[in-house]
């Protein structure tokens, strides 16, 4: 896993191999935040990272200078390694947390500006993903969130759907409220 931008453009960090998470492609990554520099200034952004597995789209926010990044992710191995990454690159202004998303969101008690969610691909009722996150009600009014989902599943005619840019076998599916 590398951060293709910002202050940390170029680290490289490894999972091991008990890592069960599909890390964003550099490719998919590199498209996402053209696309969020040429709309966004980050420096007084706050950031929800959900199914974070190993925290590549939160370094990459951090690494653009965002003001805070939370991070939730369930699996132990992989909360590990995102605690261990925010270590070694000394990053004090980002929160992780180990729990289940969907509990995290009927307790969570702030807004953000951006929502990055990148769950399972097989995850069970995948397409309720939007709907359980915006009515949540954890998007600040001008906000973004952004699904990364497989080509199997379509958004276009959710009520808060925008575009979506398609990586590969990566697509990104972004809603405003």
């Amino acid at each position: 896993m590398r951060i293709v931008g910002g202050k940390y453009k170029g680290r490289i960090f490894r999972p091991n191999k008990k890592f069960k998470a599909r890390p964003t492609t550099d490719v998919a990554k590199e498209g996402l935040f053209n696309i969020l520099n040429n709309r966004y200034y980050f420096t007084d952004k706050t950031v929800l990272d959900l199914f974070s597995g190993t925290g590549s789209i939160a370094y990459e926010f951090l690494s653009r200078g965002c003001r805070e990044v939370t991070l939730v992710e369930s699996n132990f191995t992989h909360y590990r390694f995102i605690l261990d990454v925010l270590e070694s690159l000394k990053i004090e202004n980002a929160t992780p947390f180990k729990s289940d998303v969907f509990k995290y969101l009927k307790t969570c008690p702030q807004k953000f500006d951006f929502i990055f969610a990148d769950p399972p691909f097989d995850l069970n009722r995948f397409e309720d993903v939007p709907d359980a996150i915006l009515d949540a009600n954890i998007l600040n009014k001008t906000g973004l969130f952004i699904l990364e989902h497989p080509k199997e599943f379509q958004f276009l005619k959710h009520k808060y759907f925008k575009e979506v840019r398609n990586y590969g076998k990566v697509n990104f599916s972004f809603f405003e409220r």
